[in-house]
């Protein structure tokens, strides 16, 4: 059993916005992961996709994002990420979700010896325009965080966790997430949102922090492969 993750897939199946907006390697960008993903992936491993899966406002309209990403091989773990404004509830959500496709929020899961634990997360304290409101999120992300790791602690096998924003401080310094990640033993989290060709990747790379090993997943970055993490390096 392998296990691989993947983020931002941006989908709009049933709407048109194209992602080649945001520059040529985006084109036809959802065909060039499903060919990896038929290439690579079991019926038996695990794909996890760390938020921004739909660009729909409603479960209408990602219905046909969530389809395609169910009718792909594996068993898949979606968490939410910041443009998921279709989501609404873990009830509602799983009620769209099929075929070995789960939904984490407040949970842990337990698959193929490994628990998966995670939140979304928020924008970090000390970035620009961090607000008082911001706080409050942030406060709640992390109370997400601690909520599925305490169910964790309840479950046998290798923790890895699940983030859309990245858990580190700007300076990829430590934060209340990573602190509680390492503070639960977790040695694996995946992180998605960073995009484009601004983003530094080899200051991103081999980031290890209090002990855990953090990976981008972010689809562009992976060049639209998804990332086995579960070697002892991640490999595409």
């Amino acid at each position: 059993m392998k296990v691989f993750a993947i983020s931002d897939l941006h989908l709009s199946l049933d709407s048109n916005k194209p992602m080649d907006i945001f520059g040529d390697n985006w084109t036809d960008h959802w065909r060039s992961i499903k060919q990896y993903w038929l290439w690579q992936v079991s019926q038996e491993d695990i794909v996890i996709l760390a938020g921004d899966i739909s660009w729909a406002m409603d479960y209408a309209h990602a219905k046909a994002d969530l389809d395609a990403v169910c009718a792909m091989p594996g068993q898949k773990i979606l968490i939410r990420g910041n443009h998921d404004y279709w989501h609404s509830s873990l009830k509602k959500t799983t009620g769209y979700l099929h075929n070995r496709t789960y939904f984490l929020q407040n949970n842990a899961l337990s698959l193929g010896g490994y628990v998966f634990v995670g939140a979304r997360g928020w924008k970090q304290r000390g970035e620009a325009g961090f607000s008082a409101e911001d706080e409050k999120i942030y406060e709640r992300e992390v109370h997400r965080l601690q909520l599925s790791l305490q169910a964790a602690e309840k479950l046998p096998g290798e923790r890895i966790g699940i983030m859309h924003y990245p858990p580190f401080s700007q300076e990829r310094g430590a934060s209340e997430f990573t602190e509680l990640y390492a503070a639960y033993g977790v040695k694996k989290v995946v992180y998605g949102h960073l995009h484009g060709k601004r983003v530094r990747r080899a200051s991103l790379e081999n980031l290890e922090i209090q002990g855990t090993r953090y990976f981008l997943t972010s689809c562009d970055q992976l060049d639209f492969k998804l990332l086995r993490i579960d070697t002892a390096d991640a490999v595409r």
